[in-house]
């Protein structure tokens, strides 16, 4: 008896984004810096807090930023779009859940909360998504929320929040924060602006995102004064009027490119910056023996010296270094003569890149927390993986100071938080390109 073959099939083919970087090429120019993305998201969540339109300007081109948007829009916001700018028109503002699908995608987006119990008195939000770099746990935020009269519960991974009893509003108190999360003074700050009477934040986040998020506020009639310290006073307002609110440019941005200057001993000016916002990377950088110059109030130059020292970094709540500039400054250490210690204090499990700068040739071993690594007299150039959004970046960053040509994958982390990184590194005479790749 005769069996017949099974028919021939081709067998399916998928695509993906890759970059394509060919390393060593000098970099010069000038690169412009985009809005926020920290800023921008808990402040298109503050818009929540207002009852009539809303302006944002500044505003990057991201793949979160969009994200945020179709959650906003989710609630019964409408929302027109142009290039650099929000328009946000809350005055049918309606809903009070949040749809999972979208929240998951975006740890952002849980920002919402705070703004929806106020304005509405109730809010369902689920537990958020984003990078998988440690637990960021969203217990604060609930705390102080039940301190300002909410009943809270977390049921089948959604956090559900209503004004406790017959009250319309929340109610002013004190709160004082265990750690100081910049999304849990956030979510609290912004509630506390609706709220009846004072609320006091101790333990306050200190980042200018907050103060930048504050400044929002205040630019709505919402008086808060404290921002920028560890300790946040709110007097509560009956509503928030219209604005037109111009973002902060980003300080994780502009520190990755200085660091790029730096990585690829190249000199090149970015603009605009707010300097104070990044004191303690240049004076990492400075203590690599790399000089940054001030060229306006709003301008840096990075001036390469043609020797790279080994330095230790520790990241710490703002004002320290920031955990977000941690793997950008690792692949820099990665070249430096002599050892570094790097101390991540932040977050757990932000060290994934680690594997990935091996890759290269980099010398880098981790115990716990702590990377100690052996600067090399060079990288060179391999296929490496992006593991979360700053990780894309630094491998961008090793791959234009390698040898040869470096592909990364999983590209899609790095369009999450940097507009058009690609397209700024190339007008500076970097070699570096988009593809799509048949797997």
């Amino acid at each position: 008896m005769k069996t017949s073959a099974p028919p021939l099939t081709s067998p399916s083919t998928t695509t993906e984004t890759i970059l394509k970087i060919e390393g060593q090429h000098p970099l010069s120019g000038e690169v412009k810096i985009s809005g926020a993305k920290n800023s921008a998201l808990a402040i298109m969540a503050g818009t929540l807090l207002c009852s009539d339109q809303c302006r944002l300007t500044n505003i990057p081109n991201l793949a979160d930023i969009k994200r945020m948007v179709e959650v906003i829009a989710a609630l019964g916001v409408n929302i027109t779009a142009a290039p650099g700018s929000l328009d946000f028109d809350t005055r049918h503002l309606s809903t009070t859940e949040a749809p999972y699908e979208l929240v998951s995608k975006l740890r952002a987006s849980f920002f919402i909360i705070g703004p929806l119990l106020a304005r509405l008195g109730e809010a369902k939000v689920p537990m958020p998504g984003g990078c998988a770099i440690g637990a960021r746990p969203v217990d604060l935020h609930v705390r102080g929320l039940q301190a300002m009269g909410a009943d809270v519960i977390i049921e089948h991974g959604v956090v559900q929040a209503k004004i406790r009893g017959n009250r319309r509003r929340l109610q002013g108190t004190k709160i004082y924060l265990d750690y100081p999360s910049v999304g849990a003074t956030e979510t609290l700050m912004m509630a506390a602006t609706l709220a009846e009477g004072e609320t006091v934040l101790e333990n306050a986040a200190q980042e200018p995102e907050i103060v930048d998020l504050a400044n929002f506020c205040r630019s709505m009639g919402a008086k808060i004064t404290g921002d920028g310290s560890n300790k946040i006073v709110i007097q509560g307002c009956d509503r928030l009027h219209t604005t037109d609110y111009p973002i902060i440019p980003d300080r994780i941005e502009a520190g990755t490119f200085l660091v790029a200057g730096a990585i690829t001993q190249s000199e090149f000016s970015i603009f605009p910056v707010v300097p104070d916002h990044l004191l303690p990377v240049i004076a990492k950088l400075e203590a690599t023996g790399t000089k940054v110059i001030a060229e306006g109030p709003n301008r840096l130059r990075i001036k390469p010296q043609g020797i790279l020292r080994a330095t230790d970094i520790e990241t710490l709540p703002y004002p320290g270094f920031p955990t977000d500039m941690q793997a950008q400054f690792m692949a820099l250490l990665t070249l430096c003569e002599g050892s570094s210690v790097v101390t991540e204090t932040v977050f757990e499990n932000r060290m994934h890149h680690v594997a990935e700068f091996k890759r290269m040739g980099a010398d880098v071993k981790v115990k716990g927390n702590n990377a100690i690594i052996k600067g090399v007299p060079f990288l060179s150039g391999a296929p490496v993986m992006a593991t979360d959004l700053r990780a894309s970046a630094a491998l961008v960053l090793v791959g234009l100071a390698a040898e040869g040509t470096t592909i990364m994958r999983e590209v899609h982390h790095m369009d999450r938080g940097y507009d058009d990184l690609e397209g700024k590194f190339k007008a500076l005479g970097a070699k570096i390109e988009r593809l799509t790749a048949t797997l």
